[in-house]
């Protein structure tokens, strides 16, 4: 096949580009429940962070399965099998069920125990608790919608995600607004109304998802029993390409909550600064990520039709997009670093921490966004997940981790240095995927002879 920049770059457009809108909305949704929460105080927008350690967790133990599964579905997409599609969503489901069903059970009965890992501040953990609990029935609803997004941008229907994340937003704003403040007769819930108001725009995610998973227009359409009676070598397959996924984010988010572990030792405003900073971060780290998610399903695509040759020409391409749109977005994220910093309700000394972050932030995004490109979506798509783990897992927590606690502990770092030292690993992180991606060694065919 003929390699055309101009094509390439069109059809990565329309497929990156709802993905970006769709993590914008994703981001700014979590930017204004800390917003709104913030209202309440840096007590309540701490609590906020520290209950959001444990969700995050879980959602790096799904995207790493939803990770190792895309992978197949991509691939089988190149080939148009749908059959096979289905019975991958089937086996995700599956595995994201026990998931839930474990996080469910740990933040209703080892709540205090888990929160204590992040913060020894009584007020901040009664009101991290109550969050946790309230809104820990997300863990059983993502089970399902879930691996129904991951398929739709498989199979590059991005626009439903996109669709769907947009009335998420909605409803979650509308209800925290309700919940929060007390407003039009409903009761001031304060934390707990932020919680309630997640999970309920979690509910109307599963109730949109089952409706364009099942509509007419749908290409992996079919019986809910056609999702199941897996091929045993299919699912040996997909274990071992998610099984180091799976351990990758679960290390990677892992290690990220330590950071929490490490910054809330400086304080609750420098912690309440470093929450707001990386929610506004994030709208613009979503946006740039939405590269990566186009790599996988791109360069999947390609390794499923067994055209190697324009999968190399299509990965050094999309690392060059990934260049400029990560030197882009840091310098936007620079440039409104001032006017973002006083959006949050912070203390005079907590905008001044928030605005050095975002400095941080924005100065190293290049490196972030080109190792999200190179582990989620090249190594990834090519089904080389062992490699891109061990790089991973072992850049935080020889590096980051490390370097997070000295920091603050023993040099004791204001939080925005305690945090440009832990971007160190990213760089080195870079030199290594990018010497890997150079071997070709990633270039692999995970559906073969299935």
């Amino acid at each position: 096949m003929q390699f055309s920049r101009r094509e390439l770059n069109l059809k990565l457009f329309r497929i990156a580009s709802p993905i970006a809108i769709q993590g914008i909305v994703t981001a700014t949704l979590t930017m204004i429940d800390n917003l709104m929460v913030g209202f309440l105080g840096e007590t309540e927008l701490a609590a906020v962070g520290v209950a959001g350690q444990i969700f995050m967790v879980h959602y790096m133990l799904l995207f790493g399965i939803l990770s190792g599964s895309a992978t197949f579905m991509a691939q089988f997409y190149g080939t148009r099998d749908m059959a096979n599609i289905r019975k991958v969503i089937g086996f995700a489901f599956t595995l994201l069920s026990g998931l839930g069903i474990l996080f469910f059970v740990l933040a209703n009965c080892l709540t205090d125990g888990v929160l204590s890992v992040y913060s020894s501040d009584p007020s901040v953990k009664a009101l991290a608790a109550t969050y946790v609990r309230i809104n820990s029935f997300s863990f059983l609803l993502l089970a399902f919608s879930a691996p129904m997004e991951m398929a739709f941008k498989a199979t590059q229907q991005v626009r439903l995600p996109m669709i769907v994340s947009a009335a998420v937003f909605i409803s979650n704003v509308t209800i925290n607004y309700l919940l929060i403040f007390g407003k039009f007769g409903f009761p001031r819930l304060g934390v707990a109304g932020a919680a309630i108001g997640t999970l309920a725009a979690r509910l109307v995610e599963v109730a949109l998802n089952t409706v364009f998973a099942f509509r007419q227009s749908n290409p992996f359409r079919g019986s809910i029993q056609s999702f199941f009676g897996w091929d045993p070598e299919l699912v040996r397959r997909v274990i071992k390409n998610a099984t180091p996924t799976t351990l990758n984010e679960f290390f990677w988010g892992f290690g990220q909550t330590m950071y929490v572990a490490a910054f809330t030792r400086i304080g609750t405003t420098a912690y309440a600064a470093y929450q707001a900073a990386n929610s506004l971060f994030n709208i613009f780290n979503f946006a740039s990520f939405s590269v990566g998610d186009a790599a996988l399903i791109l360069i999947g695509e390609k390794l499923g039709e067994g055209d190697k040759e324009y999968t190399w020409m299509l990965s050094r391409h999309i690392l060059k997009v990934a260049v400029i749109v990560g030197l882009a977005f840091g310098a936007l994220t620079i440039a409104l670093a001032k006017p973002l910093s006083l959006v949050f309700n912070l203390t005079d000394q907590g905008k001044t921490f928030t605005f050095y972050i975002l400095i941080v932030f924005g100065a190293t995004m290049v490196f972030d966004l080109l190792n999200g490109v190179l582990i989620a979506g090249v190594l990834r798509a090519g089904g080389d997940t062992r490699f891109a783990m061990l790089t991973e897992c072992g850049s935080i927590w020889l590096i980051a981790v490390p370097l997070a606690f000295i920091s603050a502990l023993v040099w004791h770092m204001p939080i925005h240095l305690a945090l440009l030292m832990t971007r160190i690993e990213s760089v080195i992180k870079a030199a290594i995927l990018l010497k890997r991606f150079k071997s070709k060694k990633w270039m692999n065919t995970v559906i073969e002879d299935l």
